[in-house]
């Protein structure tokens, strides 16, 4: 159940000074402690952290300010570059389009999610709040994904940048923006996954105690004191269930609101990156580029290695929210086996004003993006898609080389 007494014991206990530790999560800012140092390092985190809040920091925005400012000025040099410049007179034009989707649609995301700094700080503050109920146990599972996954992604993208400044023939310059920005707009990615994950938590903890409540209200009494005072605990309880669910659900219109044209981008830019990769992989196989042997094995290792980086991160988002909206569904379905269950006709009347409240604000699938439901479907459309553009790629490339014969 929640407690607020219990909350704000956990909330003291944590001020006095029990110290971050990896994979030992103990509240909302240690969880995502890995997350806000990258977002740090990276300049894009405006933030000052207190005990239970957090503000704008006035250099931190300066200096995001600034950023913003040469990333969008990168952005349209290089694509100006890209069309304009000798060097890529010998890139065909499918890695032409390929480069500019890439570095128009990041730069997008950059301005994106310099707009929305505050509304974001509002979210976070929001998540912090309603998350403050969840026990320890919950934060150290979640932290064993969360810090995994952010630190291992993190790293991953910092060597296979590193690696790429040594052997691929593009501008140095360009090689470090491009390592930036990818590395941005992946901290972006793992903030959202990582707020739906602390939201799913909540959903999961609004389940158990409506099941908690369930058990309860199922064990017999001996005297009618003895109802009236469970009945009276059971609509107590059931009251502050609803108020938390409406909290949670505010959440995640925020974050849909927030996140939406970041993950329209995101989706966008995964799309042409894993299609055309698979289509340098199929040239290289057929020898176009007319590389030496060490250079063709690099360039397979490179295009394998970042379409499985956008695989995953697209599925681990998918992933989220999928299970996110599982947990909020089932909340649904626990109410209804309760009203089922109960013969109260007050509890039954609350029960339905609880069932009707879900119907206003959980739908089919409460993460969506403009419109678009970020889940499952929507990974199985991406793939498809890449499957049909990709053809038409491979089709071009016969005629291309059927007209050199």
């Amino acid at each position: 159940m929640f407690n607020p007494s219990k909350v704000q014991e956990r909330v003291e206990d944590r001020k006095e000074g029990r110290r971050w530790r990896l994979f030992h999560a103990t509240d909302f800012q240690s969880l995502m402690y890995p997350c806000f140092i990258f977002c740090r390092l990276l300049g894009i985190f405006p933030y000052k952290i207190n005990a239970s809040s957090y503000e704008i920091s006035k250099p931190c925005q300066i200096l995001w300010t600034v950023i913003m400012s040469v990333v969008c000025f990168c952005t349209l040099m290089t694509v100006y570059v890209i069309k304009n410049s000798r060097w890529f007179e010998t890139n065909t034009l499918r890695r032409s389009i390929e480069l500019c989707v890439f570095y128009t649609f990041s730069g997008f995301i950059v301005v994106a999610t310099y707009i929305w700094d505050g509304p974001r700080m509002r979210l976070l503050q929001t998540i912090l709040k309603i998350s403050s109920g969840l026990p320890l146990e919950t934060y150290r599972k979640q932290s064993m994904l969360i810090h995994a996954k952010d630190i291992v992604c993190f790293f991953f993208l910092l060597v296979q940048g590193l690696v790429s400044l040594l052997y691929l023939e593009y501008p140095p310059l360009l090689k470090v923006f491009s390592i930036y920005i990818t590395m941005l707009v992946l901290q972006i990615d793992m903030l959202y996954m990582n707020c739906i994950c602390v939201l799913k938590a909540c959903f999961k903890r609004i389940n158990d105690s409506l099941t908690n409540l369930l058990v309860m209200n199922n064990k017999p009494h001996l005297s009618r004191y003895n109802y009236q005072e469970q009945r009276n605990f059971f609509l107590l309880e059931l009251k502050a269930l609803e108020k938390q669910h409406l909290l949670v659900n505010d959440a995640v219109r925020m974050l849909n609101m927030i996140f939406s044209l970041h993950l329209i981008a995101t989706i966008v830019t995964t799309f042409a990156r894993i299609t055309f990769f698979l289509y340098y992989c199929i040239m290289l196989w057929q020898n176009i580029f007319q590389l030496t042997s060490s250079q063709k094995l690099f360039c397979y290792i490179f295009f394998i290695a970042s379409m499985m980086f956008y695989l995953m991160k697209t599925a681990l988002v998918v992933w989220a929210c999928e299970t996110g909206k599982d947990q909020a569904i089932k909340i649904g379905i626990i109410i209804h086996d309760v009203l089922n269950s109960i013969n109260d006709m007050q509890i039954k009347d609350e029960l339905k004003l609880f069932s009707l409240q879900m119907l206003h604000t959980t739908r089919r699938n409460p993460f969506c993006a403009k419109g678009l439901t970020v889940g499952a479907p929507l990974f199985t459309a991406l793939i498809g898609n890449i499957t049909s553009y990709l053809l038409i790629l491979i089709q071009f490339m016969k005629m291309f080389i059927s007209c050199n014969e």
